[in-house]
């Protein structure tokens, strides 16, 4: 097993905590692990450097080691378990796998160490909660923003998240439903890019090569995706202005991408969903924890509700020529 580990060395701040609260006895920091599907993108580097730099974490009062999980679902689970023989109060859980992520959470639940997910979703019923956003909105947002351009005529091409990853699923059924509203509207291809720019790069290359012009939409359900498919069309010497592109995360390169006309996008609030993840987490194992992080302050229609919702649903920001300087600012 591989992962990689965010630390911090923050002086602990002396706590007494029982065993009943699920903290280490012998350790005055909450001890709290986050596995997250894979580290190679720039949203999950965004969400895992925000959960570094959650306050309670910078503080000393958590500990927090942030693992790799590579892809892999099977690489999650050993991480599950491995957190579990450490003795790690509380999880922070971004599965790969809707369905083979639930086997781990089992497994934790099973030790009495509650398991809070975050970003995307497993299919169980023994989560703490759930801190993340609504992907089927997303799916919607995305394809509508798409279609629209195209006055709901021509042809398009989906470029989908992992087969069986909560993203994929969900966000394809936004997509679903923005296109029954242009029923004219034919798919052309739609196939897993994984997450990827270069996989997307690869599949848009293909497609060009089979229906050249005849695509006039492209529907990436991240922007990694979008942003590969952008490369493709470049590269093919086609006009990019005709084709109508949109992606979701608000990466710092779609962000730009969006400044130059060339895509739309939709930023997920990678450090609302960490932060608020790891603060549910704090008050599964401190029952007197009050939040530290700033998503209740940025977000006052989500109620904290001493945190014990079963659903946290982080907002959606559309990326628009009006916010994408202040949002690029934001990324410095």
């Amino acid at each position: 097993m591989t992962f990689k580990t965010f630390t911090t060395t923050a002086s602990a701040m002396a706590l007494t905590l029982s065993l009943a609260t699920g903290a280490s006895a012998q350790d005055d920091k909450v001890k709290i692990g986050a596995t997250v599907y894979g580290l190679n993108a720039e949203f999950m580097q965004l969400w895992a450097n925000a959960a570094q730099q959650h306050p309670a974490v910078t503080s000393g009062l958590v500990d927090l080691t942030v693992f790799d999980g590579r892809y892999d679902a099977l690489v999650q689970q050993d991480q599950f378990e491995t957190m579990i023989t450490q003795g790690f109060d509380a999880i922070v859980f971004v599965p790969m796998d809707i369905e083979a992520g639930a086997t781990a959470v089992e497994l934790a639940h099973e030790e009495g160490i509650p398991v809070v997910g975050s970003n995307a979703r497993v299919n169980s019923d023994l989560l703490t909660s759930y801190v993340g956003s609504n992907d089927v909105k997303a799916g919607y947002m995305e394809a509508k923003a798409v279609l629209d351009k195209m006055n709901c005529e021509g042809d398009v091409v989906i470029i989908e998240g992992p087969i069986g990853q909560s993203g994929e699923i969900q966000r394809g059924e936004g997509n679903e439903q923005a296109l029954a509203e242009c029923p004219d509207v034919k798919i052309l291809e739609r196939q897993t890019g994984n997450w990827s720019r270069a996989e997307a790069q690869s599949l848009m290359e293909n497609w060009l090569t089979s229906h050249g012009s005849d695509i006039k939409g492209v529907i990436a359900q991240n922007d990694e995706m979008a942003l590969g498919a952008i490369e493709a069309i470049k590269a093919a010497g086609m006009d990019l202005s005709e084709f109508s592109i949109a992606g979701v995360d608000g990466v710092t390169d779609a962000l730009n991408a969006v400044k130059r006309g060339e895509m739309d996008s939709i930023l997920q609030d990678a450090t609302g969903q960490a932060q608020g993840a790891i603060d549910v987490a704090i008050k599964a194992v401190m029952p007197d924890y009050e939040p530290q992080s700033s998503l209740w302050a940025d977000y006052p229609e989500l109620d904290w509700a001493d945190g014990a919702e079963s659903l946290y649903q982080v907002p959606w920001t559309p990326v628009t020529g009006e916010n994408v300087d202040k949002l690029l600012a934001e990324r410095q």
